[in-house]
């Protein structure tokens, strides 16, 4: 097949990266939101909007589950495309990117599931892995701004 029938899988691509990269900025701002109100008692000013610290942690719930779905809608894209296009997987360093992306991205979400008075090794595994998770999506930004480039005339 060639590039052109693919190039709507191409676009929804862009537009799912640019919104998990979105939503991975809003589960930090909201995640530190979180970790301050936890410790300092001190709410923000606009959390009284929002619906409290219930409010913010339905956002950060629903906002991970966004970005889990984008990924996974990632995952199924480059696989379908680069099968389409090249009739295998494998030609660069974005797959071992993606698929390390994905699965910190799905780490994250049981860890996050797992986080509880009694179990305080969840939150600390949930924070880390999504300071591990940052420099992924770096990466995978990277790796997929290249293979872009092979596409581009």
């Amino acid at each position: 097949m060639n590039l052109p029938s693919f190039l709507w899988l191409w676009k929804i691509a862009a537009w799912s990266m640019g919104l998990s990269l979105l939503a991975y900025l809003m589960l930090a701002v909201t995640g530190v939101w979180m970790f301050r109100a936890r410790t300092s008692q001190q709410f923000p000013f606009i959390t009284p909007f929002i619906g409290g610290n219930k409010g913010v942690r339905s956002l950060h719930y629903t906002m991970g589950i966004s970005m889990v779905s984008l990924v996974l809608l990632l995952l199924a894209i480059g696989i379908v495309g680069t099968l389409g296009h090249f009739g295998s997987l494998g030609h660069s360093s974005h797959l071992v990117a993606g698929l390390i992306v994905v699965g910190l991205v799905l780490l994250s979400a049981f860890s996050a599931t797992q986080i509880s008075a009694r179990r305080p090794w969840a939150r600390p595994l949930h924070v880390g892995i999504n300071i591990i998770l940052f420099i992924g999506f770096a990466w995978v930004s990277l790796t997929g701004w290249i293979v872009v480039q092979k596409y581009l005339p």
